[in-house]
């Protein structure tokens, strides 16, 4: 289950820094997960519940934001929302795809006190 491994990491950022503005608490936390990335939204949650406890993530408001996929075909200049990493595009069928969005995974931002 790497979704534990994420949110350690994001536990490790927010910690970080929340040390370098010298605050003590973060009371909320905005991330951006794409839908095209590996992240299962079940076991985020569930990762999330239990590696936030004791830590200075525990009880912060958490916002998720997520991305929807969207590619441009590098043969045809189409624009398209991509619901999968290896959807060819729908006007020339090329999988020769520049993948825009939907692949991220960060912390957007923190109020912290």
């Amino acid at each position: 289950m790497h979704e534990l491994s994420i949110v350690t990491g994001i536990i490790d950022i927010a910690a970080s820094q929340a040390a370098s503005a010298g605050a003590e608490c973060i009371e909320e936390i905005e991330l951006e997960i794409g839908c095209l990335t590996t992240v299962e939204m079940d076991a985020f949650e569930f990762a999330w519940s239990q590696g936030v406890k004791g830590t200075i993530l525990d009880g912060t408001v958490k916002t998720v934001h997520r991305i929807p996929g969207k590619a441009t075909c590098m043969d045809c200049p189409t624009s398209f929302a991509l619901q999968h990493i290896f959807d060819p595009c729908p006007v020339c069928g090329s999988h020769w795809i520049n993948i825009e969005d939907g692949k991220q995974l960060r912390v957007k931002s923190l109020i912290v006190s």
